[in-house]
């Protein structure tokens, strides 16, 4: 007889609740609130404007916030478990293993006076236990897979002999050794030319799809995230303002993404006298208490219940969730 139950779905494999970080005891929050959810063998983006806490929100899922910094409230529940009710001992055990991280910029992510060879097999030895030539042949396999030529002279070569994108296929080796559930990829593209950028990001793609690992590609880039992003998560001032679901870009919702869409630079390829239009004002500081919307002084769509209460993030018609008074009232699902 044919088992027609449901299926039990799946459990997200990271979720974020309410997560909230500040600095010092006092009001001083630059992530005041997160919440989404991100899914085994899913690329997810992160996008917003600088400031808007995107890589504090990268260290902090990390357990490596900068001096000062602190957990205020929420949750990040990983594979099911609450990490920050975990003893330290097993949070930082996470680390390099279940959870891995590609850094901004790879030649500070790098020891200067310590080989790649040797900084890619110390993972192998400390978390798996190799001897040194175990670590070795393990290391050259993997400098290998990330697309290195030639990958037993680099394991003996310095990070200052390798070109940029180089250095970052070292970085993109070091997270993914230990087969990680999760990899955190914080503007692996900043400092690399277009050609580079765009062979980092395919090898990004492909070795996560091989391997099903879920990735938060954390950008301020927004035509990186096109074809390589299931969904989008826009920051601002700490606030996720919109998830999008499977249009990606192509339709934003929240007047904010509307503003960054519309800011775009154009394609040198297919410039066809695109006029920018930037978004008026500044983006508030991490001390400013807003009690609406962050966005509301620099929104064309304000009202003045938007300065008076901050809107939910709620799903919206056509897949999504905006935190948006007036798409609440057009559309909420």
């Amino acid at each position: 007889m044919t088992n027609t139950s449901p299926q039990t779905p799946v459990p997200p494999l990271l979720e974020i609740k309410d997560l909230a970080i500040g600095f010092g005891s006092g009001g001083y929050l630059p992530v005041k609130g997160l919440d989404f959810i991100l899914r085994k063998g899913e690329v997810a983006g992160l996008v917003g404007e600088s400031g808007s806490g995107k890589s504090l929100t990268a260290y902090g899922l990390m357990g490596l916030l900068p001096y000062g910094a602190s957990f205020r409230r929420g949750q990040i529940i990983f594979k099911g478990s609450d990490i920050l009710a975990l003893p330290p001992r097993e949070r930082r055990s996470l680390a390099g293993s279940s959870m891995g991280m590609i850094f901004q910029e790879p030649l500070t992510a790098l020891n200067p006076v310590i080989t790649v060879g040797e900084q890619v097999a110390e993972i192998f030895r400390i978390k798996l236990g190799h001897d040194r030539r175990q670590a070795r042949e393990s290391a050259c396999a993997l400098l290998s897979q990330v697309g290195l030529p030639n990958p037993r002279a680099a394991y003996s070569s310095y990070p200052h002999r390798f070109s940029g994108g180089m250095r970052q296929r070292v970085v993109i080796a070091m997270a993914l050794a230990l087969n990680p559930d999760l990899v955190i990829a914080d503007e692996p593209t900043t400092a690399l030319d277009p050609t580079i950028a765009l062979q980092i990001i395919r090898l990004l793609a492909d070795m996560t799809s091989q391997r099903g690992t879920g990735v938060l590609f954390i950008t301020h880039n927004l035509r990186i995230l096109h074809g390589l992003a299931c969904r989008i998560f826009v920051m601002y001032a700490g606030l996720i303002m919109e998830e999008t679901g499977e249009r990606g870009m192509t339709d934003p919702v929240h007047p904010y993404t509307r503003g960054l869409v519309a800011a775009l630079p154009p394609n040198p390829s297919q410039n066809e006298g695109k006029t920018l239009v930037p978004i008026p004002g500044q983006a508030p500081g991490p001390r400013d208490i807003l009690p609406g919307c962050p966005f509301a002084p620099r929104c064309p769509e304000g009202e003045p219940r938007c300065s008076g209460s901050l809107p939910e993030l709620l799903p919206v018609a056509g897949g999504g969730k905006v935190r948006c008074f007036k798409r609440e009232a057009n559309g909420a699902a």
